[in-house]
């Protein structure tokens, strides 16, 4: 029998150092739903594994397309449920919830792209004044 090995455990500077967000950002995430600690230290500090990182970096790149923390706890819900559901029906709705995801998100990333090229347009006319 092969023995797993625990995971990673670390605590929420170390996950904010690794994320690029505050602490407060991360509690916030915890507070509302979003990201919940893996652990616990005796004194109650929260603890993090690599999968809690992996899910609050999805959570902060979807933070500047404009969803809101109510649309990603939806999306974080199928993207669990697709994990441990089988083949069958409910595959197929939670694939349509996802696929619905994936085009909102090409349209959000759409119009920032053409937000983008308004700030390259506009940053031209300034260097030439």
């Amino acid at each position: 029998m092969t023995e797993r090995a625990a995971p990673t455990m670390m605590h929420i500077g170390e996950l904010a150092d690794r994320t690029g967000l505050s602490n407060r950002t991360i509690r916030h995430y915890d507070e509302v739903g979003l990201l919940h600690p893996s652990g616990r230290t005796e004194g109650g500090f929260r603890l993090y594994t690599d999968t809690d990182l992996a899910r609050l970096l999805i959570i902060r790149r979807m933070k500047p397309l404009g969803f809101s923390l109510e649309q990603m706890a939806e999306l974080l819900a199928v993207v669990d449920a697709l994990e441990v559901v089988g083949d069958g029906p409910g595959q197929a709705r939670l694939r349509g919830q996802l696929d619905e995801y994936i085009r909102d998100t090409e349209e959000r990333r759409a119009k920032l792209e053409q937000h983008l090229g308004m700030a390259d347009e506009f940053l031209g006319i300034l260097r030439n004044r």
